[in-house]
C-alpha cells in the first residue's frame, strides 16, 4: 500500500509539471514544416545521438561515463519492474527472461558501471569547479547544487538496489540463481545479520529503492535533468543534417515570411519569449548545462559576455517565470497574478541587464556565428538560429544594432559591397594578369557560353580587398594553367548579402540574393567556383531558398581535384613550415576539411604542422557573424587568440582558405610582430598561393605577389 501511495503521489507531482510544460509549448509559435519531414534521418539521428551517444563520446572520458549511466538507467528499468512486482509477490520475476542468469549479470554490470560513472562525474566536477577555474570551468553559471543532488540521487538508486537484491538472495526471494555478482557480494555482507534482519531489509530496500526512483522522477521534471526525457524529442526535431550552414528564412506562424507582401500578423524575428517556436522552447528545456558549448565559444574564451549555455538558460528561466502570464486565459486573470510574474512579463527580451533585459545586447552582438556551440551540443540545441532570430527583431523592428555595422549595411544597400566601392571597382583585380579573363557581356553575349566550365564568383573581398585580390589572381592563374575555362560577372556581381543576413538584416539579404539569383539564372549559370567561404555558403546553401540552384565548389575543392587529375603538377619544392586554419564557414558549417590539406600535402618540401584546434573544433578568426565590420571592444581579440595558436606550431606560413580569415590572421600576425612575439618572416597566405609556387616555381613572391601580408 505504501509503495502504491508513493507512486500515486510522485506521478501526480510529475504529471502536474509535465502538463505545465506541455501547455507552455502549445503557447509558442508553430514550427516550420521542414521539422516534420525526413522521418528516416530523424530516426537515425535519435539512434546515433541518443542511443549511441555519438556526440557525447567525442569527449572520451566523460562520454564513456555518460554512456554507462544512460544505458544503466535503460537496462536497470528491468529492476524497477522487478521492484514493483515484489510489492505484490515477493519472489516476482519478469516473465520469460526474469530468471535467466544473463539478465541478472547484465543488471549488476550496469549497477557497477553507473557507480563508476558517478565517480568519474564527481572527479570532473571537483576538478572543473567554478570556484577553482572561474570562467574557464565549463560548469560556470550552471545549477551546481541541483547537479550534485542528482548525482546523489543516482547513487541512492544504486545502493538501495544492491541492498534489497542482496537481502533477497539471503531470504530466498531473488529471481536469479547465479550471475548477479554484485548482488551476491552485497548478500555476503548482509548475511551475518540473520534471517529476520534480511527479511526487514528486503522490504525496506524495495520501498527505499522505489521511493528514490519516484523522487528522482519528480526531481528530473523540475530540473535541468528534464533532458532525460526531452533530448530524444529535441534530437528528432532538430535541423537535419545539422543546424549549420544555411540560416533559415524568417518564419512566422509556421511559414516563411514573404517580405514583398508580409501578413498583418507576421512576426519578424523574436522580440519576446512567446515569439519562439515550440522547438525553441524544447531547446531551452533540453539544455543539460554541460558547458561543452561555452568551452568552444570564441566569444566566451576571449572574455566577452556571450556564453551560449547561459543564453539558453536565461531564455529557459524567463519562459518558466513568465509561464503563468502566458497561460492566463484573459486579461482579468493576468491582473490577479503575483507581482513578480507581472514584472517578468514586462522584461524586454533584449536589453541592458541593468534595465532588466533578459539578454544583454553585448551578449547578442558578441556572436560570430561560428557554430562551435551547435557542433558541440550533445542534444542538438540550435544556438545560432536563436541568436540570429533575436538579431532580426532588433535590426528590422527596433533598429537597434552596433553603429559601425550600420556603415557596412548602407554600403551594401547603396554600392553592393561592404566597402562602398561600387561595381566599377570589381574588375581591378585583373590588372597585369598575363592572360585575359572573360567577362560576361564583354563579347555581346548575356549567357554563359557552352565552352565555359565555371563561373568564377569573385566576391566583394576578392574584388576589392588587396589581400583577397591576390588570392583571386592566384586562383585565376591556376585555373588558366590547368586549362579550365572560366568567366566572371564583373560589374554584374553584387554582395551575396551574407554579412547582412548574419547581422539580422534579412530584408537586405533578400534584396541582394534575389538580384544575384536573377543575374545567375538569366546567364544560365550551372557551375560556380568561389574563393570566399561565406560566399560559398550563401550560394550553395542559402540561394536555393530563393530559386538559385547551382553546383557550387570552393576553390580548394576544385584545385585539389585538378591536382589529383594531374592537370596541376606541383613539381617545385617549397621550403616552408605551414599550418592551416579551418574557416568556420568552410569547415564546420560545410564539412570541407580535406581539400585544403590535400593541396598542402601535394606540395613537395613543405612541412605541415596541425593546430590543436582544427576541423570541427577549429577556433574562429573572429570575422563571422558580420563581426568583420564591428570593432572588438570587450575582452581580448579573437583573431589574436587564434594567431597565437598558429604561431605556436612553429609555422612560418599561416594558411587559410577564406579572405575574411586571411585579413584577421594577417592583422593578428602584424600585431604579434610589433610586440616582438613573432618573427617578421611569418606570413599569411591562401593555400592556393603555395600551390602556385609549387606548380610554377620561382621565389616566394610568385608571379602574382600573392604571399605578401
Amino acid at each position: 500500500m505504501l509503495g502504491l501511495m508513493l507512486t500515486a503521489a510522485a506521478f501526480a507531482l510529475a504529471g502536474r509539471r509535465i502538463l505545465l510544460l506541455y501547455r507552455l509549448g502549445r503557447a509558442a509559435q508553430p514550427v516550420e514544416p521542414e521539422r516534420l519531414d525526413a522521418v528516416g534521418p530523424r530516426v537515425r539521428a535519435v539512434g546515433t545521438e541518443v542511443l549511441g551517444q555519438r556526440k557525447l563520446l567525442v569527449w572520451t572520458v566523460p562520454g564513456v561515463a555518460h554512456f554507462a549511466v544512460f544505458w544503466g538507467f535503460v537496462i536497470l528499468g528491468a529492476t524497477i519492474v522487478e521492484g514493483f512486482g515484489a510489492l505484490f509477490e515477493r519472489d516476482f520475476a519478469i516473465p520469460v527472461i526474469g530468471q535467466q542468469a544473463w539478465l541478472g549479470f547484465v543488471e549488476d554490470c550496469f549497477i557497477v558501471a553507473v557507480l563508476c560513472g558517478l565517480v568519474v562525474f564527481t572527479v570532473i566536477r571537483l576538478r572543473e569547479s567554478p570556484k577553482r577555474a572561474g570562467r574557464k570551468s565549463r560548469f560556470f553559471g550552471s545549477h551546481l547544487d541541483g547537479a550534485w543532488l542528482v548525482l546523489f540521487m543516482i547513487f541512492n538508486v544504486m545502493w538501495t538496489l544492491l541492498l534489497y537484491r542482496g537481502a533477497q538472495i539471503n531470504t530466498g526471494n531473488f529471481p536469479f540463481e547465479h550471475g548477479a555478482f554484485a548482488s551476491e557480494a552485497a548478500a555476503k555482507v548482509l548475511e551475518p545479520l540473520g534471517d529476520t534482519a534480511n527479511d526487514v531489509l528486503e522490504t525496506v530496500g524495495i520501498l527505499a529503492s522505489l521511493g528514490v526512483v519516484l523522487g528522482f522522477l519528480v526531481l528530473v521534471v523540475h530540473s535541468k535533468h528534464l533532458h532525460i526525457f526531452l533530448a530524444p524529442l529535441n534530437v528528432a526535431f532538430s535541423r537535419r543534417p545539422r543546424a549549420l550552414g544555411p540560416l533559415q528564412p524568417v518564419y512566422s506562424n509556421g511559414k516563411a515570411v514573404d517580405f514583398e507582401d508580409p501578413g498583418e500578423d507576421d512576426k519578424i524575428g523574436r522580440g519576446s519569449i512567446e515569439d519562439f517556436t515550440w522547438k525553441g522552447f524544447l531547446d531551452f528545456g533540453t539544455c543539460t548545462e554541460c558547458g561543452r558549448c561555452q568551452s568552444q565559444c570564441p566569444a566566451w574564451n576571449t572574455e566577452k559576455p556571450l556564453n551560449p549555455k547561459l543564453l539558453i538558460m536565461s531564455l529557459r528561466d524567463h519562459a518558466l517565470a513568465k509561464a503563468p502570464y502566458l497561460l492566463a486565459g484573459s486579461d482579468e486573470q493576468r491582473a490577479t497574478l503575483p507581482a513578480d510574474v507581472l514584472a517578468e512579463a514586462e522584461r524586454p527580451l533584449v536589453g541592458p541587464a541593468g534595465d532588466g533585459g533578459v539578454i544583454d545586447p553585448d551578449v547578442l552582438w558578441s556572436c560570430v556565428t561560428c557554430g562551435a556551440c551547435v557542433e558541440q551540443c550533445p542534444v542538438d540545441i540550435e544556438h545560432v538560429d536563436h541568436i540570429v532570430d533575436m538579431r532580426r527583431y532588433q535590426v528590422l523592428i527596433e533598429s537597434a544594432f552596433p553603429r559601425e555595422a550600420g556603415v557596412m549595411l548602407r554600403n551594401i544597400e547603396r554600392a553592393g559591397d561592404p566597402w562602398g566601392r561600387g561595381s566599377g571597382a570589381r574588375l581591378e583585380w585583373m590588372k597585369d594578369l598575363p592572360f585575359t579573363v572573360r567577362v560576361l557581356g564583354d563579347d555581346g553575349t548575356d549567357r554563359i557560353p557552352e565552352d565555359v566550365d565555371y563561373l568564377l564568383w569573385v566576391g566583394c573581398a576578392g574584388s576589392l580587398d588587396d589581400r583577397a585580390k591576390r588570392t583571386t589572381r592566384t586562383v585565376a592563374e591556376l585555373l588558366d594553367t590547368a586549362g579550365v575555362s572560366f568567366m566572371v560577372l564583373g560589374g554584374g556581381e553584387t554582395c551575396t548579402g551574407d554579412p547582412a543576413r548574419r547581422m539580422g538584416q534579412e530584408l537586405l539579404f533578400q534584396e541582394k540574393a534575389q538580384q544575384n539569383v536573377a543575374t545567375l539564372n538569366e546567364a544560365g549559370v550551372r557551375r560556380i567556383v568561389v574563393t570566399c567561404a561565406h560566399c560559398f555558403n550563401a550560394l550553395a546553401n542559402e540561394y536555393p531558398q530563393l530559386g538559385g540552384n547551382y553546383e557550387v565548389m570552393h576553390h580548394t575543392q576544385l584545385l585539389a581535384r585538378l591536382v589529383a587529375e594531374g592537370r596541376l603538377v606541383p613539381a617545385h619544392p617549397v621550403d616552408a613550415t605551414v599550418t592551416y586554419h579551418d574557416p568556420c564557414y568552410l569547415g564546420r558549417h560545410n564539412r570541407v576539411f580535406s581539400p585544403p590539406r590535400d593541396i598542402l600535402g601535394s606540395v613537395p618540401g613543405l612541412t605541415f604542422n596541425e593546430m590543436p584546434r582544427n576541423r570541427t573544433t577549429s577556433f574562429c578568426c573572429g570575422a563571422g557573424g558580420a563581426r568583420m565590420w564591428m570593432e572588438e571592444k570587450i575582452g581580448t581579440r579573437i583573431n589574436e587568440n587564434r594567431t597565437d595558436e598558429a604561431l605556436a606550431t612553429g609555422a612560418d606560413v599561416v594558411t587559410a582558405a577564406c579572405p575574411y580569415c586571411i585579413v584577421m590572421l594577417t592583422d593578428g600576425v602584424a600585431t604579434r610582430v610589433q610586440q616582438g612575439k613573432a618573427a617578421e618572416e611569418v606570413r599569411v597566405a591562401d593555400v592556393s598561393d603555395l600551390l602556385l609556387r609549387a606548380v610554377r616555381g620561382g621565389d616566394e613572391s610568385g608571379s602574382t605577389g600573392s604571399t605578401e601580408t
